[in-house]
């Protein structure tokens, strides 16, 4: 029996058109962030990496409607998919393969359905993203959709009780993240039409978006570039103490994923203003190495809880 198979059984998924429905999940999960979906693979206890995978894959599923196609079409798209996501919440079933698999997690973890309606109460802010000017617009950006987005997920490791903490550590982390792939994928998104660099921050380093298009090698787009990558290194640094507030079981993965953003940060100052040519990856080995010492911490702890018992198969 395949890894996967012996995940779907752990969650108790056992009818034969859901755990089509979480397979079909899982490869679309796979396809976004290669890394971010191995080390959930490998980390996670094999009762929670399902919901994780549908929780993953409706998110981005929902991040492609607000993208994809043209631009004036994308609110009517967004609508009629907010449309089908609030029958499913309201009906407890959908016919669409991406909501099926994700009522059902919300069945398991009650908390989940909270979480998606607040993401439906503001992923429009993304339909409506035209860049930057200030830091302040850059921080509502992060309050308005990233993080919504990203408590999609975290909210299935949350710790049980009170968890003003732990939204804050996400808070904090995915600033970092995002900031770093704001400035990691800045040839990709001009080419699309988006500068995701607060105005005010070029103008401190007298850089102009025609700058950045046509990727000059300049002092000031040197100084722009190690500036922004700076700010995503302090905030991910602050970001660690996440890693205490999850359940025992969680924690590997929440460090690889910080170590992981680590070393992105690591290439992309390596790369310089080459990142106005194409984005940067982290160290093949370094990523390696990081999910082999947190697989053998999250064997470890398994063992010293007994089997994945840390997240029950249940939310109580």
């Amino acid at each position: 029996m395949s890894a996967w198979n012996q995940a779907l059984d752990a969650a108790g998924i056992r009818d034969p058109g859901l755990r089509a429905d979480y397979t079909r999940q899982r490869e679309l999960a796979a396809r976004f962030k290669r890394s971010a979906y191995l080390a959930a693979r490998m980390l996670l206890p094999g009762p929670l990496f399902p919901h994780v995978v549908a929780a993953t894959a409706f998110m981005h599923h929902s991040d492609n409607v607000l993208d994809s196609g043209p631009k004036d079409e994308r609110a009517a798209a967004y609508a009629e998919w907010e449309k089908l996501v609030r029958e499913g919440l309201a009906g407890g079933d959908s016919g669409h393969l991406v909501i099926r698999p994700l009522l059902h997690t919300s069945t398991v973890f009650p908390r989940l359905r909270s979480h998606v309606e607040e993401y439906l109460l503001t992923a429009r802010a993304d339909l409506e993203f035209a860049g930057f000017a200030t830091e302040a617009d850059h921080q509502a950006y992060i309050d308005q959709y990233s993080l919504p987005a990203f408590m999609l997920v975290a909210c299935l490791l949350a710790p049980q009780g009170d968890a003003a903490d732990f939204r804050a550590g996400c808070r904090t982390y995915i600033d970092a993240s995002q900031r770093l792939d704001f400035v990691n994928d800045l040839a990709e998104d001009l080419a699309d039409g988006r500068l995701t660099i607060p105005r005010e921050t070029l103008e401190r380093c007298g850089v102009t978006r025609e700058d950045l298009e046509q990727a000059r090698d300049l002092p000031g787009t040197r100084e722009l570039i190690t500036f922004v990558l700076g700010q995503a290194r302090t905030t991910l640094a602050a970001s660690r103490p996440l890693t205490g507030l999850v359940p025992a079981q969680g924690r590997p993965l929440v460090r690889a994923l910080i170590a992981l953003d680590e070393l992105t940060l690591t290439a992309a100052t390596g790369k310089g203003t080459g990142l106005l040519k194409g984005s940067a990856r982290p160290s093949a080995p370094g990523a390696v190495r990081v999910l082999l010492r947190e697989y053998a911490r999250a064997r470890r702890v398994r063992r010293e809880l007994g089997r994945g018992e840390g997240f029950a198969a249940h939310e109580a």
